[in-house]
């Protein structure tokens, strides 16, 4: 329900990119084992934002790891469970609730690391922080200078079937989401990979990304058009 992802660099060393929901301790452990690593070789978690399903399993992996949790500062009430969702954003908050109650995770984790806009972090052979909020206060995304792939976190989903902006209900500040679309566009990676997605394919992200920029302004200038 979740994405996650463990990145491992020359030296054996791994970080850990969002926890997950359902059923990914268990794909964490199996994969960490079959890249011959010790839970203790993780040296960070680093969160794209807290929703449940991205954060769901991170009290669960810092207990496993030892690592500390990265992330934005503003993600810490969803992290406790205690953001004051408004609006239609309400549904949110009582979708994660349910999930708490149904699947047992989303136990309250403290931030280690506050993350902030162009902070470079020594993981990977380097990840700078691109502060991209919208879809939460803190959203965050991770560019590998290195590979020149911009891990997107929650900016949009990318499905064959349907490209999609994330629904209105799970986007705290909408107003938002426009000007971290262009941050990512001007930022001009050459592969993106988002949390949600069919295929592991980071020129195919990014084409069906330049897609929907491409449709958002045509629907931009068709309501903004005047018909007499």
């Amino acid at each position: 329900m979740g994405c996650c992802f463990v990145l491992v660099d020359e030296n054996r060393e791994a970080v850990l990119l969002d926890t997950g929901l359902v059923g990914e301790p268990r794909f964490i452990r199996r994969l960490v084992a079959r890249l011959g690593l010790e839970p203790r070789a993780i040296k960070a978690i680093l969160l794209t934002h807290g929703h449940l399903d991205h954060a769901g399993n991170v009290a669960w992996a810092k207990a496993w790891t030892g690592a500390p949790v990265h992330a934005h500062p503003l993600e810490q009430a969803h992290l406790n469970g205690a953001y004051p969702y408004t609006g239609i954003n309400r549904w949110c908050g009582r979708l994660e609730r349910a999930g708490r109650r149904v699947f047992g995770v989303g136990a309250p984790v403290g931030i280690d690391v506050a993350l902030a806009d162009g902070q470079e972090l020594p993981f990977w052979g380097g990840l700078r922080v691109v502060h991209l909020p919208g879809h939460t206060l803190g959203h965050c995304g991770f560019y590998s200078d290195r590979h020149d792939l911009l891990f997107s976190g929650d900016l949009f989903a990318s499905y064959f079937f349907n490209v999609h902006l994330p629904p209105p209900i799970l986007n705290s500040a909408p107003h938002l989401i426009p000007a971290s679309l262009e941050k990512a566009r001007r930022l001009n990676p050459r592969l993106i990979v988002p949390q949600h997605y069919d295929l592991l394919d980071g020129g195919l992200h990014r084409r069906r990304f330049d897609g929907l920029l491409h449709k958002l302004a045509e629907r931009a200038r068709r309501r903004g058009r005047v018909v007499i």
